[in-house]
């Protein structure tokens, strides 16, 4: 099979030939036919998370079908059509995972991290952390929604029942956050980076009552704000920009540094919180209310031997929607 592997954090991913894996005890192989490009995969190629292992095969936004099943396995047969998350695996026995708060598992393994990803034309999966997916979205379509989508749903909740929402960072967990918070009849408030009028139009196009500048003051103040956006200045920007008692999220897996600030724009019950990783739970929440929305993904599909390509675009913050890798096997792809 064909597989996008990262060897050393920077140098890009090498195109490279290799056995298709078989699937072990509980596990399922997967033809991949789609696997969308998120930024946490870009935080691994590039090594702002610590590498765990030599020659790791990114993508944890995978779609395809069941080809073969490992022994034991009961939740699925060859042929139904899958998706695979950030979460790939947890100890079961912690405190953490008694507790339904699996996420925090302190040996938990993801996808495209410690466990090889969805940048190929196959991959083995634990049948526990696998998802079916509504029939209502295509392959590429359905690849955002297992991660940009889940993690996004997640940040919504914990930001509570604000009604004013900011986003700060308008890529592809931001596009789908906005079509829920919308639906559940929230005014949404956009920031993008400084000068991306096509970003704010997009946002503006999902029904944000307001886009502008992350530097810029919203025109009231919010009751949430949701970070996407990797860049730690902009959480004392979303602090000075909730009113008294909001709240403020931190949704991805890794940020720079966040500056000091002062006290003053905490105090007032301000709350500041992070996002960690999801819940299988949380996956069937969203999966079932996202058909409901209905959600749209917004999507462009690369071929696989072009992931360097997509990621690129990525980093410069030249996508509206999210990228999706395509294999050439399913039927939309």
């Amino acid at each position: 099979m064909r597989a996008m592997v990262l060897h050393r954090p920077g140098e890009g991913l090498r195109l490279e030939d290799r056995p298709v894996p078989e699937p072990g005890p509980g596990e399922v192989l997967i033809r991949v036919h789609a696997c969308g490009v998120c930024r946490t995969d870009l935080h691994v190629v590039d090594g702002d998370l610590a590498p765990v292992r030599d020659a790791i095969v990114p993508g944890h936004e995978t779609v395809g079908v069941v080809a073969a099943t490992g022994a034991g396995v009961e939740r699925f047969a060859e042929g139904e059509r899958v998706g695979v998350p950030w979460l790939g695996w947890t100890c079961g026995d912690c405190a953490f995972c008694r507790s339904g708060r699996e996420n925090l598992c302190d040996a938990a393994r993801f996808t495209g991290y410690h466990i090889d990803g969805g940048y190929a034309d196959y991959a083995v999966a634990d049948q526990r952390f696998v998802f079916r997916l509504p029939d209502a979205y295509s392959d590429v379509a359905a690849a955002p929604l297992l991660c940009a989508g889940l993690i996004g749903h997640r940040a919504l909740v914990m930001a509570g029942e604000a009604r004013r929402l900011g986003i700060y960072g308008f890529g592809a967990a931001a596009h789908i956050v906005a079509q829920v918070a919308r639906h559940q009849g929230r005014e949404l408030f956009a920031f993008t980076r400084p000068g991306d009028a096509a970003a704010q139009d997009f946002a503006r196009s999902l029904g944000a009552a307001w886009a502008g500048d992350s530097d810029e003051a919203p025109p009231e103040l919010l009751d949430a704000a949701i970070i996407f956006a990797p860049v730690g200045t902009l959480v004392p920007a979303a602090l000075r920009a909730i009113a008294r008692g909001g709240t403020v999220v931190c949704a991805g897996i890794h940020m720079s540094d966040i500056p000091s600030f002062p006290y003053e724009i905490l105090w007032g019950e301000r709350t500041l919180r992070s996002v960690a990783n999801l819940t299988r739970q949380d996956g069937e929440d969203f999966l079932a209310l996202a058909p409901k929305v209905p959600v749209r993904t917004h999507t462009e599909a690369i071929p696989l031997d072009r992931a360097n390509e997509a990621l690129a675009r990525l980093r410069e913050g030249r996508l509206e929607g999210a990228a999706v890798l395509v294999t050439g096997a399913g039927p939309d792809c």
